[in-house]
């Protein structure tokens, strides 16, 4: 076993939830009268703490309006909510590391509050060793969310692998000095994703199933 510990992005990496993001993040703006982001800028947001997304995808916002711009993030992301799946397979992949003796973690943009729901309404909340959210550490790409993961559970960065959807997911494994997996099906493209140097680019949960099972 090459990794011992395997640390999951949660939203376009376990979830298909980037499409859902990215139209909360633009009715919010909307509702507030603010300029509404193109969708490749609010895909790019997808994956950082709040604050930082609303400073990059809502630039002429206030900062003492962000509760503001949340409570509406809230309201139209929860509306989609009911229609928000787990990508066919990602249960099964999870499972199937557990099974193989990998500990397993999360390290999401997403706040405590609503990794738990989601952990609980996908029923994966006991198939994970533990996490870590942006309400709780610094946004990624600082490397404490894996920092702290490694830490609690003994594993040298050699020993870890961080997977995501994003380039903040691959700067935060680079900088916490451990491999960053990406996956090309959720928020941010291909190419984007190579810039970033990650050891493999895979294209759907099966890729990422059989290059686990041979190098993980």
């Amino acid at each position: 076993m090459k990794y011992k510990l395997i640390v999951f992005d949660w939203d376009g990496t376990l979830m298909d939830s980037a499409a859902a993001i990215v139209h909360a993040i633009q009715a919010s703006c909307r509702d507030l009268g603010l300029r509404v982001p193109e969708e490749a800028r609010a895909r790019h947001v997808i994956g950082l703490g709040l604050a930082d997304a609303l400073h990059h995808a809502a630039p002429d916002l206030l900062p003492e309006r962000y509760p503001e711009m949340a409570e509406r993030y809230r309201h139209h992301y929860l509306s989609r909510d009911h229609n928000i799946n787990l990508f066919e397979g990602a249960a099964e992949l999870v499972k199937d590391l557990l099974a193989s003796g990998h500990m397993l973690a999360i390290a999401t943009g997403k706040s405590r509050v609503g990794l738990d729901r989601v952990l609980a309404s996908s029923g994966l909340g006991p198939l994970f060793h533990g996490s870590r959210c942006a309400d709780e550490c610094h946004s990624k790409p600082h490397p404490q969310m894996l920092e702290e993961l490694m830490s609690e559970f003994g594993v040298e960065a050699a020993e870890t692998l961080m997977i995501g959807d994003t380039s903040h997911d691959l700067l935060m494994a680079a900088n916490a000095g451990v491999d960053g997996l990406a996956v090309t099906y959720g928020a941010h493209s291909h190419a984007h994703l190579l810039d970033h140097g990650p050891v493999a680019c895979l294209h759907s949960v099966p890729e990422l199933s059989a290059w686990l099972k041979r190098n993980g």
